[in-house]
């Protein structure tokens, strides 16, 4: 069964290019993107220790999003490039957080959607980077990383129907993919993933 729906609106070929034509800047990024991902699971478990249903797996996701972000800095490495002294704002993730409810429950459903919706949009353009490869190496560790991130999205759609009821979930997932399609087609084009 598949618990996470479709982005409503495709990453555009500009995106593309602009990450084709800086692949330093964009691997710059992703590598950045991993350690928030990874992060961002942790903070689930630090801000929700009661949810004991999902305290495994998203122990399990930080994990693998770290050792992605492991796999990244070694291509850094060997392109000779390092990473930045500090993590730059990412105006995606900002917006689709800035529209969160405020209240605890809400809240804490809301943030394991858009950890969902940005999971989906990850494997996405993951995917769009693997078929745009040259490099064998790199087609296969982008290849790789969208069935990773495919798989992250329903994860956390599978960790909100552990407490929240299926018309609720997937409603909410509905109004958060419209918001994510209007943000992604308002962002400046650049070589970040998002």
């Amino acid at each position: 069964m598949k618990l996470n729906l479709d982005i409503k609106l495709p990453s555009s070929q500009a995106w593309l290019e602009a990450v084709m034509s800086d692949f330093n800047a964009f691997l710059q990024d992703h590598a950045d993107c991993e350690r928030k991902a990874s992060a961002m699971a942790m903070s689930f478990v630090a801000k929700y220790p009661d949810r004991i249903e999902i305290i495994p797996e998203l122990i399990e996701t930080a994990i693998e999003e770290l050792e992605h972000f492991q796999q990244v800095y070694q291509l850094l490495v060997e392109r000779g490039c390092t990473l930045q002294h500090s993590i730059g704002e990412d105006p995606y993730a900002k917006a689709l957080v800035k529209l969160c409810h405020s209240g605890r429950k809400e809240r804490f459903l809301d943030r394991l959607l858009i950890a969902s919706v940005m999971e989906t949009r990850g494997a996405e353009r993951f995917k769009m980077v693997s078929d745009s490869q040259d490099d064998q190496k790199l087609f296969r560790f982008y290849k790789e990383l969208w069935t990773s991130e495919a798989k992250h999205g329903h994860i956390f759609v599978k960790m909100a129907l552990h407490y929240f009821e299926d018309e609720q979930v997937y409603d909410r997932l509905e109004w958060w993919l419209d918001r994510e399609a209007e943000i992604i087609d308002a962002l400046e084009i650049r070589p970040a993933l998002h």
